[in-house]
């Protein structure tokens, strides 16, 4: 890296995008040290583009798909939580808290397999605390037909056998793929329009940095009731409602930032 470029402890703390600019940070740090290909600075800044407009918080639908996710995963029989390296990079420590509290373990699973990302991928998880960290190795991998990507090779003790998939910063084919292949899937998708958030089973229309924490404590709360509180959650939650209320949560935004932007051009 060039000793000249800014870093994340250079940026104001008052600047009015303190947390998104630290968060972009760690994944250019996240790619120069190979846990994110040159594409997943793409992807996320698209990620902040709709956070933007989703007000940049957690919002009601998303709680309510929150607990709903994690009602469904102590509720599964073989869970898994798949990693990629923009998750990784942000969200490393919380993954592994996760991992640990849901007993759902953590597989890396990439669509760029560039030489040395899984090994960086599988040491920053390790370095943050996670244990047992599957689809790291090659040779046991089987493939899911459905998908042509690099994603189609997943681990056989991992996302094959798994009922219940957690799929931060996904992608929507191989969303599709596992949800033919009879498993439930949790998203996370801040564009509420994407074959992902579309195909899930349990989409949390947020920004990952915000999901991981709240997931833990919902944990705490949920592993403390019964089998038959827990899934009364799960009946009771529609993910078309979600996802029309995200799309409602849009349109208010938007609404509200043109009047604003209007009334400025004004005066």
């Amino acid at each position: 890296m060039n000793p000249n470029e800014n870093h994340a402890e250079d940026i104001p703390t008052d600047h009015p995008r303190y947390l998104s600019l630290k968060h972009r940070h760690k994944i250019i740090e996240g790619m120069h040290n190979l846990v994110v290909a040159e594409a997943g600075l793409i992807a996320h800044g698209r990620g902040e583009c709709f956070d933007y407009i989703l007000s940049e918080k957690t919002n009601k639908f998303a709680k309510k798909a929150i607990k709903t996710a994690v009602a469904l995963m102590l509720l599964a029989k073989h869970p898994i939580i798949s990693v990629n390296g923009n998750t990784a990079a942000l969200c490393a420590k919380d993954l592994a808290h996760l991992s640990s509290i849901t007993q759902a373990q953590l597989e890396i699973n990439l669509f760029y397999r560039k030489k040395g990302r899984i090994e960086a991928i599988k040491k920053l998880l390790e370095n943050e605390g996670a244990s047992r960290i599957l689809g790291i190795e090659e040779d046991i991998m089987v493939e899911i037909n459905e998908l042509s990507s690099n994603r189609r090779r997943v681990d056989p003790n991992g996302i094959n056998i798994a009922d219940v998939v957690f799929v931060p910063l996904e992608d929507g084919d191989r969303t599709e793929a596992l949800k033919k292949l009879g498993k439930k899937i949790i998203a996370v998708d801040l564009n509420p329009l994407s074959r992902t958030s579309i195909w899930a089973d349990i989409t949390i229309i947020d920004n990952i940095v915000r999901v991981i924490p709240q997931m833990i404590e919902v944990c705490r709360e949920l592993k403390k009731k019964d089998k038959k509180s827990l899934k009364t959650i799960l009946e009771n939650y529609n993910n078309k409602n979600t996802i029309q209320e995200a799309l409602n949560c849009i349109i208010k935004y938007l609404k509200s930032q043109k009047s604003k932007a209007f009334n400025i051009l004004e005066n």
